[in-house]
């Protein structure tokens, strides 16, 4: 195993603490316009947006920098109609058969059910995908470390990422999902994590009135 050389930190930047705060809760109150839509305009958007927000959450942390993740991005609308008939097929099975009542109750309020025209309507599509692990130069298995959160991680600076070029996502989990890997060729080694849906929300498009928990709900200090 070679020897990682490490090097000063000369991208640091420090802040006087009063521009801190101002950072943080400009950040914070920018979040807040974050929503999640179901509704999605046909509006091209440029690739390489979508290039520089994968590029962001290629900068997650994540166990042993094996980066164990792959960004499958889909413009094309014949593969887009090819997995939005996969994911409706599993979803159907979800709410007709496997969902439990009490999971039903639960997104009843949202309105969701098996139909996803957002899958064809969106002008991307990012399917995410966790490697269980790696193969080497030698065509070697690699061992990967905190798949799960490292990827878990990545995503979420995607989402945010997309947020902040001034777009809006959807986070699509069809269960199981396996048909992505068929689909858009991926390796045995990477099983899919999560679909995510991303463009410009349509005109006059409406979400949900929902609240977020406190700070003192989610958080403590000791």
């Amino acid at each position: 195993m070679s020897e990682v050389k490490f090097v000063d930190h000369s991208d640091y930047q420090q802040y006087p603490v009063e521009e801190m705060r101002e950072r943080a809760r400009s950040f914070y109150e920018d979040m807040k316009r974050r929503r999640t839509v179901r509704e999605f305009s046909d509006r091209e958007v440029p690739r390489e947006i979508i290039e520089d927000c994968i590029r962001a959450a290629g900068r997650a942390p994540n166990g042993a920098n094996k980066q164990p993740w792959h960004f499958a991005v889909v413009n094309d609308s014949k593969v887009k109609k090819q997995i939005r008939e996969a994911a409706e097929e599993e979803e159907r099975e979800f709410y007709e058969r496997r969902a439990t009542d009490e999971w039903l109750q639960a997104l009843a309020p949202l309105g969701t059910d098996a139909d996803k025209p957002f899958l064809e309507e969106a002008p991307y599509l990012i399917a995410i995908f966790s490697q269980s692990y790696g193969i080497n130069e030698e065509g070697e298995k690699e061992t990967h470390y905190y798949v799960k959160e490292s990827v878990g991680i990545a995503t979420g600076m995607l989402i945010t990422a997309i947020h902040k070029a001034g777009l809006v996502s959807l986070t699509h989990t069809p269960s199981p999902m396996g048909f992505l890997n068929q689909i858009l060729n991926r390796p045995e080694n990477e099983r899919p994590f999560l679909l995510l849906v991303v463009g410009y929300p349509k005109e006059d498009v409406k979400v949900p009135d929902i609240t977020k928990k406190s700070l003192n709900e989610i958080a403590s200090f000791h």
